[in-house]
């Protein structure tokens, strides 16, 4: 067997047991300082990732670290309370695992959330934005050879963020009087913050927000047939020009992306509800 599939089968193995036999609808993956919505979910379980055959350590600021299982607005549904990332030091394989194991678990829809920096001028701190597209800029996580068992060799990404899950999220956060924006993101490697050239130039590129993460799991859970929602917490406003009195400091992101965990986590809640 593929090492890779190895890997992937082992951690889905020891969650499916632990789990025992129940079947996750959605997955969940919760950025620097979103773990709250993490706390909502009614938990039957609630497992370190050092605990978990082949998962690799959440060393980010803001990132708890638990793999968590249990009921959320009447579904059952997985939670990953901080993510891995590229800039850690782990392989794209590594980084994107759980999204397969995941997948392997039963898993139909992948909600994905992010904290952000905001290159569209309009965007102000504590905004949330719907992902409606993206524009990778890291290694692609399908590079390598394909895995059949998940997907095609070439899948199609010009829908990666799911309409109907988009519509929906707008009618509820309307009903519910929360304010949404709605651009592109753009995943970068990190761990650096962007220079105001480079903050221009994802902006003409056509890029609302960026940040450090996101895109490799939406990338795999296409490939895995999943459908996707995202979303983007604004923590700051990035700078279009060399200020050294503005500086992007990883607390404060933490600080704003908590202040706004609420609003999405109602979201979240509400739309898991209609699936």
């Amino acid at each position: 067997m593929d090492k890779r599939l190895k890997d992937i089968q082992e951690a889905a193995d020891f969650l499916r047991v632990r789990m025992r036999g129940a079947v996750p609808e959605v997955g969940i993956i919760l950025g620097s300082g979103l773990g709250k919505l993490g706390e909502s979910i009614e938990a039957e379980g609630v497992i370190p990732y050092r605990e978990i055959p082949n998962f690799a350590r959440s060393t980010a600021i803001g990132h708890k670290g638990n793999f968590i299982f249990g009921r959320l607005a009447g579904r059952f549904v997985c939670a990953m309370q901080g993510r891995f990332h590229y800039y850690e030091g782990y392989p794209m394989e590594k980084v994107t695992l759980p999204v397969r194991v995941m997948a392997l678990l039963g898993v139909k829809f992948l909600f994905v959330s992010n904290a952000a920096g905001g290159l569209n001028p309009a965007f102000q701190p504590g905004d949330l934005m719907i992902i409606r597209d993206h524009i990778n800029l890291m290694p692609n996580p399908l590079i390598g050879p394909n895995f059949e068992t998940f997907g095609e060799r070439f899948p199609d990404m010009t829908a990666p963020y799911d309409a109907e899950l988009i519509a929906k999220a707008e009618a509820i956060a309307a009903a519910e009087g929360i304010a949404l924006r709605k651009g592109v993101y753009l995943g970068n490697t990190g761990p650096s913050y962007e220079t105001p050239a480079e903050v221009r130039f994802y902006f003409g590129i056509g890029a609302d927000a960026v940040g450090m993460s996101t895109v490799p799991e939406v990338l795999v859970a296409r490939h895995c047939g999943l459908r996707v929602f995202g979303m983007s917490v604004i923590t700051n406003k990035s700078n279009f020009e060399t200020a050294s009195t503005v500086l992007n400091d990883g607390d404060d992101v933490v600080r704003a992306a908590d202040a706004a965990a609420d609003r999405m986590c109602l979201l979240f809640q509400k739309l898991i509800e209609t699936i």
